[in-house]
């Protein structure tokens, strides 16, 4: 008998590629195209209102080309991901595109947006804005009823090129047609590309071959980079709203979470259960969470980013819980709240759990000093854990030798910040330089989270016994006004007293 296990050559004509259709029974005959191509209603004629987010996205992007006159600037939505097989990601666009397009959840797969310079005395402005993307293919077409990932009988209608423009009020122009838009001028001696990187590799090499000769082509790619999340540090109106209106459906959510303890400690993976609880209401109220929620219960409340969310909830731990909505602009809301499982605080946890709200409320205060900077906030909530960690005796010296550089002991128990900027990304500006982040003066428009914590892991042997596997977290979201800050999720009880009646009242 032959042991020989090489395939023959009548199992390996067909491509790897094109295996994946071999569950498909779709018909391909030439009467069933003719058939599926005709006997469909007319579409609707009418053109969709201009979106609220179209003009605050104009001003944007003229602010962005104003800083790179003559030059071609390429901001990629980026494509659909592979989840497994032939199943795709839900779908999410670059968030700088979705700050210049003002286009949100989940359009548009594949799009780009492209700024093309202007002669002068072309128009007004520096570039003119143009949207690249794949509009609808007509009911004649093989993609209307055979392709998954864009066919209008699998994934719905998609917009056509009026309907975009109408929205928008960007010009836009068929996806087919972006090659040789990149390409037109351009090149050594010729007008210089920039594209966002690591957003659409397809688009990158696009834009590779358009330069031609193009130099320092990497530095100028985070150039723009940089200049895009710099130009997200300051809110507009809109901005604004979006985010008010994240941290409300933030606010819903957690109710629905205390709401659902009773059966999350009656479930043997109820952390599960409250992580579920939340994610349904942002399901419905915006594109869903706007990153993965941590609901650490007891000792899992110490590891920061906690994200399994398999364990129980038990009564007499604390549970951390921290969330956000994604509206449908992309916008999040990133709130912490961390509450006793049975309602009430014990003495121990209600210990640290001061310790935090007033490291917290000293960080707002300083926030809301005129000529605050941004690092200045962390420092303020620092003294405040380094004080109480003296007064409790685990630091090893005093307090003023724990803040000096050479000491940081406190750090022991919060490593992470105490802020970070928010908005389209839950860790927005993120490519934004230290100078325009770190070491810059709150302005009005700045929206940030304020989030100090302690963490006392079970192991932790430096600490009383009494506070081992203690976590606290209380995060809030911030906005600079000109009177100094507001505190969006105020609506959200932050002292103890107050959680612990807002829990009986949901209960």
């Amino acid at each position: 008998m032959s042991t020989d296990t090489t395939p023959d050559a009548a199992t390996t004509t067909q491509p790897l590629t094109e295996r994946g259709d071999n569950r498909s029974q779709r018909p391909s005959s030439d009467a069933f195209r003719a058939f599926i191509a005709g006997g469909w209603g007319p579409r609707t004629g009418a053109l969709p209102a201009r979106r609220p987010s179209a003009e605050p996205a104009a001003r944007r992007r003229a602010a962005i080309g104003a800083l790179f006159p003559g030059e071609r600037l390429v901001v990629p939505a980026g494509p659909l991901v592979v989840r497994s097989n032939d199943t795709d990601y839900r779908y999410r666009p670059h968030s700088a595109f979705a700050h210049l397009t003002g286009l949100g959840t989940d359009e548009e797969p594949d799009a780009v947006l492209v700024l093309h310079p202007l002669a002068e005395g072309d128009g007004d402005g520096t570039h003119e804005a143009v949207l690249y993307f794949r509009p609808r293919a007509g009911r004649d077409t093989e993609e209307f009823y055979a392709d998954a990932r864009y066919g209008e009988l699998w994934v719905g209608e998609r917009p056509s090129l009026e309907e975009v423009e109408a929205a928008t009020g960007l010009r836009c122009a068929h996806i087919d047609a972006l090659p040789d838009a990149l390409a037109k001028d351009a090149g050594r001696g010729g007008v210089q590309l920039r594209v966002v990187p690591q957003a659409d590799a397809a688009v990158e090499a696009l834009v590779a071959t358009a330069r031609r000769g193009q130099e320092e082509t990497e530095q100028a790619d985070a150039a723009l980079a940089e200049a895009l999340s710099e130009l997200r540090l300051v809110k507009d109106a809109y901005e604004v709203d979006q985010m008010r209106r994240a941290v409300a459906a933030t606010a819903e959510g957690f109710a629905e979470m205390v709401r659902s303890l009773p059966r999350a400690v009656e479930h043997h993976r109820g952390e599960r259960v409250l992580e579920g609880a939340f994610g349904a209401r942002a399901r419905e109220e915006g594109n869903g969470t706007g990153y993965d929620t941590i609901a650490a219960a007891g000792n899992h409340a110490n590891t920061l980013h906690w994200i399994g969310n398999d364990g129980p909830v038990r009564p007499g731990d604390l549970v951390l819980i921290d969330a956000g909505v994604e509206v449908d602009s992309l916008y999040t809301a990133d709130i912490t709240r961390t509450l006793p499982v049975d309602g009430v605080f014990t003495p121990a946890q209600r210990k640290v759990y001061q310790a935090v709200l007033d490291a917290a409320d000293a960080a707002f205060a300083r926030a809301g000093t005129k000529g605050a900077r941004f690092k200045d906030v962390h420092a303020a909530a620092m003294e405040v854990l380094a004080d109480r960690l003296a007064q409790w005796g685990v630091l090893p010296g005093s307090a003023e030798e724990s803040l000096a550089p050479e000491g940081q002991f406190h750090r022991r128990w919060m490593v992470h910040g105490t802020s970070h900027h928010l908005g389209i990304d839950v860790h927005d500006c993120a490519q934004a330089r230290r100078e325009m982040y770190l070491e810059a003066e709150l302005v009005p428009g700045m929206v940030f989270t304020i989030e100090p914590g302690l963490y006392f892991r079970a192991d932790d042997l430096t600490v009383p016994e009494e506070l081992r596997g203690i976590g606290v977290r209380i995060e809030d979201d911030v906005l600079v006004t000109a009177d100094g800050v507001e505190n969006l999720s105020a609506a959200l009880p932050r002292d103890p007293d107050d959680v612990e009646t807002w829990m009986a009242g949901l209960r």
